[in-house]
């Protein structure tokens, strides 16, 4: 297999754009990934196009990278369509990474565009339920129930009314494995709390985020409850956008004048597995960063910033624990001691995560490449990570049972 480069990068900012489709979306992404790799549109042999609502909301089921593409100018060339749920635009990234480690391409797109938020909310929170299995909605009430039926710790009164009708669905799952992990381990909602802060404070300085105002901790604690201890600013917000990555060989980055790339150490793509609740060093997050690691020949400790899939805060305290960063049951602890902010001894979402940055599904893995090749190349203005030479990315989408459906990890390197 050949080096692989990340060659240029580019996004939208992710917002509410409603005056937006998504082939505008998947335009301004496109150019400015062009621009930024120093490439002409006809050097893209092939593209791997992300999203996961298109057909849902708005009735585009089929050939959605074609459509979307096409009046941007690109057309002919494969087009692969990528659906991973939240892990589409990372699921993109990798295929475009083997096309090229095989040999059969030089330069390729990776690209995914997300128009999520939708004025009809019965709508917009309905649709989240695809990131299950619909043909047995009772495997995630039992996943639930399973999960409450573990712990002692109960619901406070107050807390808002069921998923399906006013949050997605996801966020029952990650207060459960939140609540379950606060009995085990003693972690707490300020902790919680303390990592919602932290991003929103990386997020003020980040351009492309669609929350740029601090919050503290106790502002957050004090914000409405979506799903117990999870409160709205713990919550990833739906929202639009679109993002890319140009991917290419060493042999094709000679034909630049001004290549600015940076090294794919390792890309692994996974999926979940039925792991008991009680098996956390069974989760996909465990075994896919181990290959990556192996892969890229690094451990935890030489990784320098990493963004990671926090759809809800807890998400973020959880892989930082699955990742290696620290031990399982430390998460909370852990960020409560400075670690994971910037100038701390593992920055950890320095965009601002999914819950501040925003979420919108088939572009957010590639928004994670995005930042981390802004940092890697040291261009990240105030958010700049000093001296960073590694960095990871982890990408988790859907839900089976106690861990994600499906999961990309990457490992990228400074050049230079």
């Amino acid at each position: 297999m050949r080096d692989v480069y990340v060659a240029g990068v580019g996004m939208t900012q992710f917002a509410k754009h409603m005056d937006k489709s998504i082939k505008d979306l998947t335009r301004i992404a496109l150019d400015r990934v062009i621009a930024d790799a120093g490439i002409k549109l006809s050097d893209i042999e092939a593209a791997w196009f992300s999203n996961s609502g298109w057909g849902s909301s708005f009735g585009q089921d089929c050939i959605r990278g074609q459509v979307a593409l096409r009046p941007s100018g690109i057309e002919g060339i494969p087009i692969t369509n990528v659906e991973n749920a939240c892990a589409g635009g990372s699921t993109g990234l990798h295929h475009a990474w083997m096309a090229v480690a095989s040999g059969l391409y030089e330069c390729v797109l990776a690209i995914g565009a997300e128009k999520g938020y939708l004025e009809d909310k019965a709508k917009m929170f309905k649709g989240f339920w695809s990131g299950f299995d619909v043909e047995n909605a009772e495997a995630h009430l039992k996943v639930l129930k399973a999960v409450s039926d573990s712990i002692k710790l109960g619901v406070p009164e107050g807390d808002a009314e069921g998923a399906g009708t006013s949050r997605s669905a996801f966020m029952d799952i990650y207060s459960a494995f939140c609540r379950w992990h606060m009995e085990k381990y003693g972690t707490t909602q300020k902790q919680v709390a303390i990592i919602a802060s932290k991003d929103h404070f990386h997020s003020s300085m980040n351009p492309y985020a669609q929350f740029q105002k601090k919050m503290s901790v106790e502002e957050i604690l004090a914000a409405r409850l979506v799903s117990w201890p999870l409160t709205v600013p713990m919550c990833a917000p739906i929202g639009d956008g679109a993002a890319a990555a140009i991917v290419c060989s060493a042999n094709f980055l000679k034909r630049l004048t001004n290549a600015r790339p940076v090294k794919i150490r390792a890309s692994i793509l996974g999926s979940g597995t039925g792991r008991p609740l009680d098996a956390e060093d069974q989760d996909i997050a465990v075994r896919l960063s181990r290959k990556a690691y192996e892969k890229a020949g690094v451990g935890p400790q030489d990784i320098n910033v990493a963004e990671v899939h926090d759809a809800s805060s807890f998400g973020e305290l959880h892989q930082t624990e699955a990742l290696g960063f620290c031990k399982f049951g430390e998460g909370g602890a852990y960020a409560e001691s400075g670690a994971t902010t910037l100038g701390g001894k593992m920055p950890v979402n320095t965009s601002g995560g999914l819950i501040s940055r925003g979420h919108p599904i088939g572009a957010s893995g590639l928004g994670q490449i995005f930042e981390l090749v802004t940092q890697l190349r040291h261009e990240a203005g105030n958010r700049q990570v000093k001296n960073c030479r590694l960095a990871l990315a982890e990408n988790g989408g859907g839900n089976l049972g106690f861990e994600d459906a499906a999961m990309c990890i990457h490992i990228l390197e400074r050049v230079g």
